[in-house]
């Protein structure tokens, strides 16, 4: 059976005024949430270029340069991500393993993640309910090298502004639906992929019985004292 990777990513914020601070702490504890639901064979890997803190059963890929210093064109103090374009390069394969799955760190794991990870498309990407902006770069799964067309065709002074005149949210994200056009595979609320605004708000915070993962878009993470206030489960999974 392949081992499956499930990737994460650490470094500092580009401005002091973004609004989530991650560190080695949510890596572990990721960490620690794949190995209680994903029974499969699999390695948890961090791309980073903070690596002290991180529990020694997390292998460490060095961070590298490339895109850093493409900003939002949403503004200066929205998240960048274009650092991850580069993991569509068909080189992952060696850097990170065949197969991986991309995890943002705000995320709570609350049941077994073998129906989610174990499906067989070449790539995977969960579909956020937002009519502009399809995919969601909180998680994507894929074969390496499956659409390295999104890697090998963006050019940092370009193709962010591409993405956003063509309607598009978000930094590598816009990108990716911008370059990966509107036939992928997904995941969504039905398959147990829940966003904790705009799912849960709705239901006062009640976590859908069918729930998997869920991921925390905007202000709150699952760390602050108003998720646990809100909802006793996030302290009971984010462990």
């Amino acid at each position: 059976m392949t081992v499956l990777r499930v990737v994460c990513w650490l470094w500092p914020p580009m401005t002091d005024t973004y609004r989530s601070k991650f560190n080695a702490t949510h890596v572990n504890t990721l960490r620690n949430m794949v190995e209680r639901h994903y029974s499969d064979p699999h390695e948890v890997v961090c791309i980073t270029n903070m690596p002290d803190g991180i529990d020694e059963r997390v292998r460490i890929v060095p961070l590298w340069d490339e895109f850093a210093d493409v900003y939002s064109p949403h503004g200066n103090n929205q998240p960048a991500c274009y650092r991850r374009v580069r993991a569509f390069s068909r080189e992952m394969a060696d850097i990170i393993g065949p197969r991986f799955v991309s995890v943002d760190l705000d995320c709570v794991i609350v049941d077994d993640m073998r129906p989610l990870w174990n499906r067989k498309e070449d790539f995977v990407i969960y579909n956020y309910p937002m009519r502009t902006t399809p995919y969601n770069g909180s998680m994507w799964m894929m074969n390496a090298g499956a659409r390295h067309h999104v890697f090998e065709d963006f050019k940092p002074d370009v193709s962010p502004i591409k993405a956003k005149k063509a309607g598009f949210r978000g930094s590598d994200q816009a990108w990716f639906c911008y370059a990966l056009g509107p036939n992928e595979a997904t995941w969504n609320y039905k398959s147990g992929v829940v966003a904790w605004r705009s799912d849960l708000k709705c239901r006062d915070y009640k976590l859908p019985e069918h729930s998997r993962i869920v991921f925390f878009h905007g202000l709150v993470d699952p760390w602050d004292a108003e998720a646990r206030k809100r909802a006793p489960w996030v302290e009971e999974h984010y462990r």
